[in-house]
């Protein structure tokens, strides 16, 4: 791959060769729709039903969102800057913007992971709270008054946001994320000078890291999807029958994903060492191990969490008690007595399979 032959700079300018810049110019175009998407769509969801707080639903559209806008910066800065001749770039800023959205994206798959792991492992007396955590955003009975708390203020505003162990666990998997990923970037900056830090190898290790990271995160949903899958396919329903089959398909794609993606990183060092080139089947070689590792790594897996997730949410129903006219001369038979802790097990336990996974 020519890893190790001299940055070329033969381009007008200083610029960037025709077929990366080409590269970098097509995954932008597919970041700028599959981020029109998740805003357009996470808009659509919120007009539709405004009574629900941040649900899942609208939690992955945003983060979705926001992962391929800064893809979309990071690939425009890109060119922008090497033909700009940026110091910053090379040196810290460049690096920041290309883990960014790596790390975001990471958090909404490790997100859909904890899900998953929360369905998989609840037990009987958890079922009917995560049920009406995932399908109910508790809703402020009461209305706002004038004289309304800021308390009351943040309820309401954040309404349908459950936080269990495991969704604060990712949130402080993301804090250190991105905590360690500026401490390399300013490590990249001090490593400008003359001194023994080695900005380039700062960054392999980085990108080697990460792809581990990655390589087991896919390894994960694939793990857990299979055995929600097979529990999913024990309850008859047409609900469970066809979020079934989501789940399978979403575990195979970041299997496949996330695993191609993290070898070719680990192979390739994409794309901390994409400008070390020496001859034109380099530039072409780099430009396809370039598209292909984020097109399999980013695109392609948030635009299938996009595709999964496209239905709408329904709309709340307001029950009206009616006053019943009907008088009732006879009384039926009562009917037959169940064990009590068997109707609960079997009901708590069917409603925690029907409940969206996705």
């Amino acid at each position: 791959m020519g890893r190790h032959g001299p940055l070329r700079d033969d381009a007008p300018g200083g610029c960037l060769p025709l077929p990366i810049i080409a590269a970098e110019t097509a995954l932008a175009a597919i970041d700028a729709a599959i981020a029109a998407a998740a805003f357009v769509q996470l808009a659509r969801i919120h007009r539709h039903n405004q009574q629900h707080g941040w649900t899942r639903q609208k939690i992955f559209h945003l983060m979705i969102g926001l992962c391929n806008t800064v893809f979309l910066a990071y690939f425009i800065s890109t060119i922008i800057a090497t033909c700009q001749r940026w110091v910053c770039w090379v040196h810290g800023c460049g690096f920041v913007l290309m883990a960014s959205p790596q790390i975001l994206l990471l958090a909404s798959f490790l997100l859909l992971l904890s899900f998953w792991v929360d369905l998989c492992h609840q037990t009987n007396d958890e079922d009917e709270d995560d049920v009406r955590s995932h399908h109910e955003a508790l809703l402020d009975k009461t209305k706002t008054k004038p004289g309304t708390r800021p308390t009351d203020i943040r309820r309401k505003c954040f309404s349908g946001i459950q936080l269990g162990s495991r969704q604060k666990f990712v949130i402080l998997v993301l804090v250190l994320s991105f905590a360690v990923m500026l401490t390399f970037a300013i490590l990249i900056w001090l490593g400008r000078g003359e001194n023994p830090i080695d900005s380039s190898v700062l960054k392999k290790v980085y990108l080697d890291v990460f792809s581990v990271v990655v390589l087991v995160l896919g390894g994960a949903l694939a793990c857990y999807g299979a055995l929600l899958f097979s529990k999913m396919s024990k309850v008859r329903s047409e609900t469970v029958s066809t979020e079934k089959w989501k789940v399978a398909s979403l575990a195979a794609v970041s299997l496949i994903c996330f695993s191609s993606s993290a070898i070719l990183a680990l192979i390739t060092n994409v794309p901390v060492l994409l400008y070390w080139y020496s001859t034109d089947a380099d530039i072409i070689n780099n430009a396809v191990i370039l598209f292909l590792y984020y097109l399999i790594g980013s695109s392609v897996p948030s635009g299938f969490v996009l595709w999964v997730m496209r239905d709408m949410p329904q709309r709340p129903i307001v029950e009206r008690p009616t006053q019943s006219r009907v008088v009732t001369l006879f009384r039926d038979r009562p009917p037959t007595t169940q064990d009590p802790q068997w109707r609960t097990a079997v009901t708590s336990s069917n409603k925690a399979l029907k409940s969206s996974p996705i």
